[in-house]
């Protein structure tokens, strides 16, 4: 793809959507090339002496060369497949290194959805710079919102941003993976789950499993917490609420049946406890 950028206006259906995009671009810089192109606007354009603030969010995609980013939480290495999370209202600058160069790949956006992804996913704040690599879901997603910034069809900020959302969900996906691969706790995990699945009636003692996997309860749980997105404890219960939904749905047993086959103490808390979770009765869903 040729290098570009395009600088886009939301209309009031765009930033009722939730979130809209204000940028878009590609650029490569060769070696020994003055950094930033001096054609950005004010609030885009910067120095690295004085760097700058966005009142955007942005994800920068560097997929050749190497550089240097700064924040006030200090200074990290930029290479190939490094990924640059900007949140708005802090301030960075950063530079391709003149020896090599970069090309970047960015997009810019906004909107109430953005504030809640950054807000709730702590990925996102955890560090501003995350190397994933070379990889080809990244660089494809770019290139489909490159192609919607640059033919502009209506409805375009709707499409983009369901693909700024997608890219979003394969960044927190292969953080992921790239926190646990190959590393025994993963084992004990998927190991610790499907023992959980074998045994959703019983009265699971996370402490001692954690123990059978020979790795301290504390450590397990936040593992299993970062892995799975909840504790084990709360999995093993979102398991017994699957299956007695399932049980209400496709069978004749009774409520009372249910709660027993499922290790509830008492059918009035297996009921109070469903609609919590589920927002309905055992006895509405079933109707």
């Amino acid at each position: 793809m040729d290098d570009f950028f395009s600088y886009l206006t939301a209309g009031e259906d765009d930033r009722n959507w939730g979130l809209y995009l204000n940028v878009a671009g590609r650029s490569k810089f060769d070696s020994h090339k003055s950094y930033p192109s001096t054609d950005h606007p004010s609030g885009y354009y910067f120095s690295w002496t004085n760097g700058r603030v966005l009142n955007e969010y942005q994800l920068n995609y560097i997929t050749q060369g190497r550089g240097l980013f700064e924040d006030k939480s200090g200074r990290y290495k930029i290479k190939e497949g490094s990924l640059m999370i900007l949140p708005k209202g802090r301030w960075h600058r950063y530079r391709p290194d003149l020896r090599t160069g970069w090309t970047e790949n960015y997009i810019g956006f906004s909107g109430t959805l953005a504030d809640h992804f950054f807000r709730e996913a702590s990925l996102l704040n955890q560090t501003p710079i995350i190397h994933f690599g070379d990889r080809e879901e990244f660089i494809d997603t770019y290139y489909k919102i490159f192609d919607q910034v640059l033919n502009e069809n209506p409805g375009f900020q709707q499409i983009a941003s369901g693909l700024v959302i997608k890219l979003l969900g394969y960044m927190i996906a292969f953080r992921k993976q790239l926190l646990f691969s190959g590393k025994p706790i993963e084992e004990v995990i998927q190991n610790a789950r499907f023992y959980i699945r074998q045994h959703i009636p019983s009265d699971i003692d996370m402490k001692a499993l954690a123990a059978s996997n020979n790795v301290g309860y504390s450590y397990f749980r936040r593992m299993f917490k970062e892995y799975t997105g909840i504790s084990p404890h709360q999995y093993h219960l979102d398991l017994k609420i699957m299956r007695a939904k399932e049980l209400l749905i496709s069978s004749n047993k009774s409520i009372k049946e249910i709660c027993f086959e499922l290790g509830f103490d008492s059918s009035h808390y297996f009921s109070r406890f469903f609609k919590q979770k589920v927002g309905v009765s055992p006895s509405d869903l079933r109707s």
